[in-house]
């Protein structure tokens, strides 16, 4: 077979390995947190746009609500991402090349931790990748128009919204026409302005939907980012955020690629590759750096300006080892380790079963274990409580990470009603996830709308007997500024049809039309957290009557902690004082 046989048997025998994989590990919290967008489809969320909530709609409505379905696509974008670089490659640099380009990435950790979590990682990656492979075949029929220009908008507006970050692929195409004279006049030419137009629609449903939510999505990024902070420099912050890197794609392999960046600069002044490569590198890479002068981040920002990093790496290594027996020795070192990492990072366990007691606070793989056990701990101790309350109770996690990986693996989720998470969040005036634009036990509703809820959810023949009154008495109410005894009148008999159908309603009779009701009000609740506190939050303390630990629970796993959960019960809620 020839060479390229051999390097697609090797991609297809990954991606049926990993597809095998998927089901295995249970879902981190990130992934159990991006399910509930997708149970809940919206054009934009808090902190990202919809493409990873579609994403993972496609794939459970394909496979079902499972570690499979909710995965599926990852392998598959995966591969995408590998057959796009081997592509893009060949055509710089010829096959080898591209073929050496695929083994390399497959063998980079962070790179095989996003082909089987589904994250929004994955995506933005195969799409910032694909963008980056059409402009380049945009660039080859230059100055003629093609079609690959506005795909190339196309494809960075899909990654947009999946990750912002995305966008920045547009001012590395500008910067790279600006610096290079042969291509400097596209700026003028119409496929540049069709690329732009491509993009745009991309733009207007997170631009739409922060209209409307006070641009809450800019001040969160701000917050991420330190922009908010004045400046002053966290030299410990920035060698952290380096060092995350050596560790995340390996020690040898994150060292060669510093290596080729050195290479490429002289290099980039009179050759088109390497400054095309160093152009979809430097502003995202520099963008990243400068941030961590102020406050550290994560390794995963800067993934997409890896994919062009690591095809110029590939290449000045590759022309560099054919000369070098010590450089061969070292790229050849490089894959391999980066090999055994990757291997490590996702299953950690090997260590373990060669008797090293490695602790799982030195464990990535740690978010991947123990929440099914979690879940049905947190059942049990509900069940025990309730019996002895003798009525249900609602529960609150102490983090959405928390909330939304032990309620996917509740088998009882008893959500309190449509659009409810089976697990709230403690209140908050702050917004600081999508959990804060749910339904939530600290909001008032109006009593009119949850009346035609009711009457919404209960609109068939059996029930229309026992719903009349209510119906009649809702449409009978004035508006709701009208005053004097009739309106009044109207107002007492809509509550008491109200009562009548929802008896548990936190009301009586003679329940004031101004304002919201708290349907929670005198319900008891259990926090829970994985967090070394032996109190409850403040959040949790002034909401309820009295809050009190009843459980402690330590997980251990292969004969190590893996982590302690500490069960409050909280009774008789009346909000948090303000």
């Amino acid at each position: 077979m020839t060479p390229r046989r051999y390097f697609y048997l090797f991609l297809g025998t990954l991606t049926l390995l990993r597809l095998f994989f998927i089901a295995q590990p249970e879902l981190t919290p990130d992934e159990s947190y991006y399910y509930l967008w997708s149970e809940r489809m919206d054009v934009c969320y808090y902190s990202k746009g919809p493409g990873v909530a579609a994403a993972l709609w496609l794939g459970t409505h394909l496979f079902g609500v499972n570690e499979f379905g909710i995965r599926f696509l990852s392998p598959l974008l995966s591969l995408g991402t590998t057959l796009l670089m081997f592509s893009l490659a060949r055509r710089l640099y010829g096959e080898s090349v591209g073929i050496w380009t695929g083994i390399m990435i497959n063998v980079v950790p962070i790179f095989n931790v996003g082909s089987l979590l589904m994250t929004i990682d994955p995506l933005s990656i195969f799409f910032w990748t694909a963008a980056l492979y059409t402009f380049w075949l945009a660039l080859e029929k230059s100055p003629q128009f093609s079609r690959w220009w506005p795909l190339t908008g196309a494809l960075i507006g899909m990654g947009f919204v999946c990750k912002y970050t995305n966008a920045m692929e547009l001012l590395s195409i500008l910067l790279l026409l600006l610096f290079t004279r042969k291509y400097r006049r596209e700026l003028q030419r119409r496929g540049f302005y069709l690329m732009l137009a491509a993009f745009i629609p991309f733009t207007l449903p997170p631009v739409i939907w922060n209209a409307q939510h006070d641009w809450i999505t800019l001040a969160h990024l701000s917050a991420r980012g330190g922009l908010q902070k004045a400046f002053h420099l966290d030299f410990p912050g920035f060698l952290e955020f380096i060092a995350q890197h050596f560790g995340v794609y390996s020690p040898l392999i994150f060292g060669g690629m510093l290596v080729a960046l050195w290479w490429a600069f002289p290099l980039a002044h009179n050759h088109f590759k390497p400054r095309f490569l160093l152009a979809f590198t430097l502003p995202l890479w520099g963008l990243y750096l400068w941030l961590s002068l102020k406050q550290s981040g994560e390794a995963n920002w800067t993934a997409p300006a890896m994919i062009s990093l690591a095809v110029l790496s590939v290449a000045l290594w590759h022309e560099a080892a054919r000369l070098s027996l010590w450089k061969r020795r070292f790229a050849i070192a490089a894959l391999v380790v980066g090999a055994g990492m990757s291997l490590l990072t996702l299953d950690l366990d090997l260590i373990r079963r060669a008797g090293i007691p490695l602790s799982y606070n030195l464990d990535p793989s740690k978010r991947l274990r123990g929440w099914r056990t979690s879940a049905e701990s947190l059942e049990n101790a509900r069940v025990g409580f309730e019996s002895k309350l003798g009525q249900p109770v609602f529960l609150i996690g102490s983090s959405y990470g928390v909330a939304a990986d032990l309620a996917f693996y509740l088998n009882d989720k008893r959500k309190e009603g449509e659009g409810h998470p089976a697990i709230y969040i403690p209140e908050s005036q702050a917004i600081e996830n999508q959990f804060s634009f749910w339904p939530r036990y600290d909001e008032l509703i109006d009593l009119r709308e949850h009346a035609r809820t009711l009457l919404k959810k209960n609109d068939g023949p059996e029930q229309a007997q026992r719903f009349a009154p209510l119906q009649s008495a809702l449409a009978a109410l004035p508006v709701p500024t009208a005053t004097g005894d009739e309106a009044d009148q109207h107002w007492h008999n809509f509550v008491r049809a109200l009562i009548a159908v929802a008896p548990d309603l936190p009301i009586d009779e003679y329940a004031s039309k101004e304002g919201g009701v708290s349907l929670f009000a005198g319900r008891s609740a259990l926090y829970i957290t994985d967090r070394a506190e032996e109190h409850a939050p403040s959040s949790i303390k002034s909401g309820f009557e009295k809050v009190e630990m009843i459980s402690c629970i330590d997980q251990v796993r292969r004969g190590l902690p893996l982590r302690q959960w500490r069960i409050f019960a909280c009774s008789n809620y009346r909000g948090a004082q303000l």
